[in-house]
């Protein structure tokens, strides 16, 4: 179940970066990560009111506002490495330090001790990552953008993953929320900063919205499957989301793959399967 729920996380979280990345590429990328947090807020919170919440704790609120902070630095680079450089080079390098950090304090800080097949999972894993990030155009001076973009953006991923996977279950989804709120405060600055006008053009505000809600969905699936997984595990098979967008820039951006890239898909889909059943 665990398994099946990170797994959930990561198409979830591979269609929601494929969308936002073609709205960034048609908007203004700090006002589409914006409204996607607004949409993300909007929906965790009516979701929270229903959920229960026997013991919240002022410990869940603060673990879930740094993890909303690594979330809000996490989609703003994203999605400006998306606006400038291909997607399926910007999503995987993303990835690498989404999925590297949370595992090393897994097992050095938090006492994770996967199955030896488990980390024959999580040891195909990263060299999958890297192999799906490869791209002919790596030596483009917008390649080179988007993959410093990418490395920030998977330094913020890596501290929501870390700090959600701290949050208690008894608490419902008002850290959650907590999450929301500070990843959209968290862009507003970020995003003067460098200039952005943080408006949208009526027609994407709502698909935008969409986007962000569909995030939210998959930051829940994270946040349920690391009560019932290790975090090592959990951030590595949810991180295994780049090989959706990549696919599917693929089949609808006409992104063709390397011989590199297909062979890190397919250590990503061996990855899934050892760690699945360790």
């Amino acid at each position: 179940m665990p398994e099946a729920l990170a797994l959930g996380a990561a198409v979830v979280f591979g269609l929601v970066h494929f969308f936002s990345g073609l709205l960034a590429r048609r908007a203004d990328s700090w006002a589409v990560a914006l409204y996607g947090q607004i949409g993300g807020v909007v929906v965790v919170a009516a979701a929270a009111v229903f959920w229960p919440a026997p013991q919240l704790t002022l410990e869940s609120i603060a673990w879930g506002a740094l993890s909303g902070v690594g979330t809000g630095v996490g989609v703003a680079f994203l999605y400006r490495g998306l606006s400038t450089g291909r997607m399926s080079v910007v999503v995987p390098v993303s990835d690498v330090g989404a999925v590297a950090l949370p595992v090393l304090v897994g097992v050095a800080l938090l006492g994770d001790r996967p199955t030896a097949l488990a980390w024959v999972g999580v040891a195909a894993a990263l060299p999958a990552l890297w192999l799906v990030s490869r791209s002919r155009q790596a030596e483009s001076s917008h390649a080179e953008t988007g993959t410093l973009d990418g490395l920030i953006a998977g330094a913020g991923f890596a501290l929501q993953f870390i700090a959600i996977s701290r949050i208690d279950l008894e608490g419902g989804l008002w850290p959650i929320l907590a999450a929301r709120i500070l990843a959209a405060v968290t862009i507003v600055p970020l995003g003067l900063r460098s200039g952005a006008r943080l408006r949208l053009p009526r027609r994407f505000v709502l698909p935008a919205c969409v986007v962000g809600a569909a995030g939210s969905v998959a930051i829940v699936l994270y946040f349920l499957a690391t009560q019932e997984q290790l975090l090592a595990l959990a951030t590595v098979l949810a991180a295994l989301y780049p090989a959706i967008p990549v696919l599917l820039a693929m089949l609808f951006l006409h992104e063709r793959l390397s011989r590199p890239q297909v062979v890190g898909l397919m250590l990503t889909a061996a990855a899934i399967g050892l760690i699945s059943l360790g």
